[in-house]
């Protein structure tokens, strides 16, 4: 085949590259994630993850299709009419569990040790809450659509106060908690 042939078929490809990628990606990232919505039939909070792979694809088409994956009120109510969707189509990054977090934690300072929160490490220091009864509480452990209940009724706490708290509460025999602990009288001469 000749060189002409190649150079003008990966022009091609790179353009449709460039211009399919783009709308892909872009529904792909802004639709994925756990989302808390009201329940148009319960008026209650519900969990939603959307069907980002199908978003992504149908965006080649020109608007995103959103269709769900999965719902906390399913399997009893897998068949709705996904009328929460509009919710998501009307404020994806609003209705995120993530951006609900960061902003219940933003401006919100630890209630064991005073250090405020800045930017949250999701990835690694994640940091915990400190529920009614002074247990600490894993964020993995609250379901999505509990999460408004849950910022009414419990505290932040740091992730260097949770890992703390929790070695505490579990090996109450070995730790120690020298935070209580008055420092030493020194005497001199």
């Amino acid at each position: 085949m000749n060189p002409e042939i190649y150079v003008i078929a990966l022009v091609g490809v790179l353009a449709a590259l460039y211009f399919l990628v783009p709308p892909v990606l872009g529904a792909f990232i802004k639709f994925r994630g756990k989302r808390v919505i009201t329940c148009p039939e319960t008026r209650k909070p519900a969990a939603v993850e959307v069907d980002s792979g199908h978003a992504a694809l149908t965006a080649l088409l020109g608007d995103a299709d959103l269709s769900l994956k999965s719902c906390s009120r399913w399997p009893e109510r897998q068949d709705c009419g996904q009328e929460c969707l509009l919710q998501v189509a009307l404020a994806p990054h609003d209705c995120l569990a993530r951006t609900m977090l960061e902003d219940w934690y933003h401006g919100k300072t630890c209630v064991l040790c005073r250090v405020q929160f800045h930017d949250i490490g999701w990835s690694d220091h994640k940091p915990a809450l400190l529920g009614p009864a002074g247990n600490i509480v894993e964020w993995r452990e609250v379901p999505a659509e509990q999460l408004p209940d849950v910022f009414s009724t419990h505290q932040p706490v740091c992730w260097d106060c949770a890992v703390t708290g929790s070695l505490m509460l579990s090996y109450p025999e070995v730790a120690v908690d020298r935070s209580r602990i008055s420092a030493p009288i020194v005497r001199q001469g």
